[in-house]
Parts: C-alpha cells; sequence; structure tokens
C-alpha cells in the first residue's frame, strides 16, 4: 500500500502565511508557483520517505523529524508508520533565526 502524504493544521497555515508574503512582496503568479513546488516536493517522499536529513534542532522531541531543502524553505515532517502516511508538520523558511523552529503556533 502506497505511503500517503498528511498535511496537518500548521504546515497548511505556515504555507498559507508564505503565499501571503511572497503575494504582497511579489505577486500572486509568484506566489502560486513558488507554493506549488513546495507541495510538488513533499510527492517525492512516497518513494522515498526517508530522503530527507535529520532535523537537528528538533532531536529531543519524541518523533524523528526530517526535512527537504527546497530553495529558503525547510519542509518538516516525520514518518508515521502506524497510520502509513508523512506527516508534513511545518514550513520553514529558512531565513529566518533557526530557533523558531521549536514554535507550535
Amino acid at each position: 500500500m502506497e505511503i500517503k502524504i498528511f498535511w496537518t493544521d500548521f504546515a497548511k497555515k505556515e504555507l498559507q502565511k508564505t503565499f501571503n508574503y511572497i503575494k504582497d512582496n511579489a505577486s500572486l503568479r509568484v506566489a502560486k508557483n513558488e507554493t506549488r513546488k513546495i507541495v510538488k516536493e513533499t510527492i517525492r517522499l512516497k518513494k522515498q520517505p526517508e530522503i530527507g536529513q535529520q532535523e537537528n534542532l528538533l532531536a529531543e522531541r519524541n518523533q524523528e523529524f526530517r526535512y527537504l531543502l527546497l530553495q529558503s524553505y525547510k519542509i518538516i515532517y516525520w514518518i508515521n508508520k502506524d497510520q502509513n502516511q508523512i506527516e508534513i508538520i511545518d514550513v520553514f523558511d529558512t531565513q529566518q533565526n533557526p530557533i523558531k523552529i521549536n514554535r507550535s503556533e
């Protein structure tokens, strides 16, 4: 059975923030293209779920978090083997202070 990609509410909210920021500072077309690229990048995880590097800044958490890097964005996820799904938990702009990666809202 193929592994599913699941976006948490928090990750969806962060993707929406990214979209809004790009739209306000560039254009609607650029915002759509950039967010589409982010979503498309996660599809790779269906065939290679462990392709991402481990996220050391979240190492103290119970799950093993990994990330894909796309331009200046970290797409942070973990492999939920019980549910047979990849859970996208965050889209983090690496231009921010790295300590912010531990935020939950």
